[in-house]
């Protein structure tokens, strides 16, 4: 069989499982009894089997170097199996609940789950499958014995798993917000459509049963749902895992943004008291580099604290407030101007500086809005007024 659109999906879905599953193997190692996550690295991991033995390529192969026709039928059907037990496994220990109730629930999904793999491969052999059937393999032998059963066994043990956990998901999402509620809100989804699929094939199984043929449900519609589904379930698990750490890199990363200007502006201060380590910027967090660049602006604030200008702030503070400022707003347009008139100042006479000090307490929060306020055409135009007189005295 030649490759197609068909097998890149299947290789794209399942590498892409694969990999998500292999990223975790270090912290499996380190909490090997976390039952939550082995029960995610499983689900992902045969997630991603599954992917790749779904393939028409790969069941080709598979069967070719086994030798035994149609084995990557009943490998398929187990790795499936594992894939949905894993789901309501990861949903029964994610989900809060009084630790004896999950642990039984944990312990009951696991045994009917490895009995239903152990009964797909014990029906495969007492079956008889001679023929290879690499995209119709449940309706080819939807009348056989033993390997009627095992496609109706593996078919609705999965359809029982899924429905189940979508019903979790969706009854969960109405009682939690943010990254875990849209996680679970796009499982419920992706967990009714592996139903829907197991319910298309159930049917053409049974139209074979009445001597009827819908053969086109398992080859040309069954196999559209299969990806997108397994996908969907790869994203509703990894949001809620990596949202709060996504957003919180998010935050910190517009937060070093909006501190760009008050960074220009006093990054040369010298510190001679402080402590910088330096940080590269591709293997540094950004919640470090945001600690480490506040500590800084502290740091250059403090060391600028000398040459402020009370006068300064007071002129600035009336002009904003002429400029319909509110109190808190032209208090920090004011610190704005105080700080930049006060690098001024260090510049020009770095050995005098005036014994005044800046009137207001710096708090976390006053670092932005003082970046922010840069920008200000109060600011602008005290700075336009003052820097002169500046260069004057440095001139002197």
């Amino acid at each position: 069989m030649t490759s197609g659109p068909g097998n890149l999906v299947f290789y794209v879905s399942g590498i892409t499982l694969v990999l998500l599953a292999t990223a975790k193997l270090p912290a499996l190692a380190r909490r090997r009894h976390d039952m939550r996550l082995r029960a995610a690295c499983l689900l992902l991991f045969a997630g991603g089997c599954g992917m790749l033995l779904a393939a028409p390529e790969s069941i080709v192969e598979f069967n070719r170097l086994t030798g035994i026709p149609n084995l990557a039928a009943p490998v398929f059907a187990a790795t499936m199996t594992a894939f949905s037990g894993a789901s309501l496994l990861l949903i029964i220990n994610w989900r809060p609940a009084p630790p004896q109730q999950t642990l039984r629930a944990s312990r009951l999904c696991v045994a009917v789950y490895s009995l239903t793999i152990l009964a797909i491969f014990l029906l495969y052999w007492a079956g008889n499958a001679p023929v290879e059937q690499v995209a119709l393999f449940d309706v080819y032998y939807a009348n056989t014995p033993y390997v009627r059963e095992m496609i109706v066994t593996s078919l609705a043990t999965q359809g029982v798993a899924m429905m189940a956990a979508s019903a979790l998901c969706w009854r969960w999402s109405r009682e939690v917000h943010g990254s875990l509620r849209a996680g679970l809100r796009i499982l419920a989804p992706a967990y009714l459509l592996i139903v829907g699929n197991d319910g298309i094939r159930l049917v053409a199984v049974a139209a074979r049963w009445n001597g009827h043929n819908l053969d086109f449900l398992v080859d040309k519609v069954s196999p559209q749902l299969v990806a997108p589904s397994v996908l969907l379930g790869a994203v509703g698990f990894a949001l809620p895992l990596a949202g709060p750490r996504v957003m919180t890199g998010a935050r910190s990363v517009r937060q070093l943004w909006q501190l760009t200007p008050l960074w220009r502006a006093l990054q040369d201060v010298p510190t001679p008291n402080a402590v910088r380590a330096p940080l590269s910027w591709w293997r540094t967090s950004p919640a470090v580099l945001l600690t480490a660049r506040r500590t800084a602006l502290y740091d250059a604030i403090l060391a600028l604290t000398p040459y402020c200008d009370p006068a300064v702030r007071e002129t600035a503070y009336r002009a904003a407030l002429r400029e319909g400022d509110d109190d808190s707003s032209a208090a920090v347009t004011a610190d704005a101007a105080v700080i930049l008139m006060a690098r001024e100042r260090q510049l020009a006479v770095p050995g005098q500086p005036q014994d005044a000090t800046l009137g207001s307490a710096w708090r976390a929060g006053d670092l932005i809005s003082l970046s922010l306020a840069l920008a200000s055409p109060v600011v602008r135009d005290i700075r336009e007024h003052h820097v002169p007189s500046q260069k004057a005295t440095r001139h002197a």
